[in-house]
């Protein structure tokens, strides 16, 4: 599915989520909090020795800072890969996954790409495990839902005995020359569901389902079970909202094995000698202010 930006609008604003989430960061401490997490190095000396003071400073300020950031002008294309999966002791099991491609051509026109696909296998017939889904009816995981965070969130409820759940997101960098080695490397294999936006699927029964959607409203990758729930969210940032990645896992069973992976793959362009020079250039006059 290769189509421009009136198709992409998930694609250009997860693109100014990618880079506000890789270009800034939040400082929510006060000063004594900021204070009191002075490393003991900092302060060592003899009785006289007056510690390192910090004191923070607002955007006015940090606007005029030179550094290495990755800003968005900085930024070709991007791919990005979510995964989640949920294996049962019974040996079922549920899997969805998608990925999200966008490249930048040499007119500076974006393109983006969708390949999803959801699976999902009932008990092994004849195993010895075959009607133990692990789940405990009289326990309970809830409330994560409802946590509404800007940026990166991660939450995990567990009510249950020998459990593995994990929640992971990365974002890494590559140069936009190599960008179709990367997006082959970058991308999740085994993606049957090529040029889709959206898949789902279940068992006979009902009782376990797998889907994930890419929307305008953003991403959404859901798994249920009897044991409980994994989600993951990204919500693209608005005039009345930022954005935010969010994963979630809600566990209410024993012996079950579940994940969340998000993986986003920034491309960056290479710059000229021309521009790293004008760039030099720029900085320079800046700091004579």
């Amino acid at each position: 599915m290769n189509r421009n930006l009136s198709q992409c609008g998930i694609a250009a604003a997860l693109y100014a989520l990618a880079c506000a989430c890789s270009s800034s960061a939040c400082a929510a401490e006060s000063l004594a909090d900021t204070q009191a997490a002075v490393p003991a190095f900092l302060s060592a000396g003899g009785p006289d020795a007056q510690p390192v003071r910090c004191e923070p400073v607002g955007d006015d300020v940090l606007a005029h800072q030179t550094g290495k950031y990755a800003g968005s002008d900085m930024i070709s294309g991007f791919v990005l890969n979510v995964l989640s999966q949920w294996q049962l002791p019974n040996g079922a099991s549920a899997v969805a996954q998608g990925s999200l491609t966008v490249a930048q051509n040499a007119a500076n026109q974006l393109s983006a790409s969708v390949q999803t696909t959801a699976h999902v296998t009932d008990p092994v017939p004849g195993g010895t495990n075959a009607a133990n889904s692990g789940a405990t009816p009289n326990t309970s995981a809830s409330g994560g839902q409802n946590v509404s965070v800007n940026g990166v969130s991660q939450i995990t409820q567990v009510a249950g005995n020998s459990n593995v759940g994990s929640n992971a997101a990365t974002i890494d960098y590559s140069n936009s020359t190599n960008s179709g080695a990367n997006n082959s490397a970058t991308q999740l294999a085994g993606m049957a569901g090529a040029n889709q936006p959206s898949a789902s699927a279940s068992n006979a029964a009902g009782t376990i389902k797998a889907g994930i959607a890419f929307g305008s409203n953003g991403i959404n990758v859901t798994l249920q079970t009897p044991a409980g729930m994994a989600t993951q969210n990204i919500l693209p940032s608005s005039t009345q909202q930022a954005g935010a990645i969010a994963q979630l896992l809600q566990i209410a069973g024993n012996n079950q094995q579940v994940a969340n992976q998000l993986q986003l793959n920034l491309q960056t362009q290479q710059l000229s000698a021309q521009m790293i020079r004008q760039a030099g250039v720029l900085q320079a006059l800046r700091n004579t202010r």
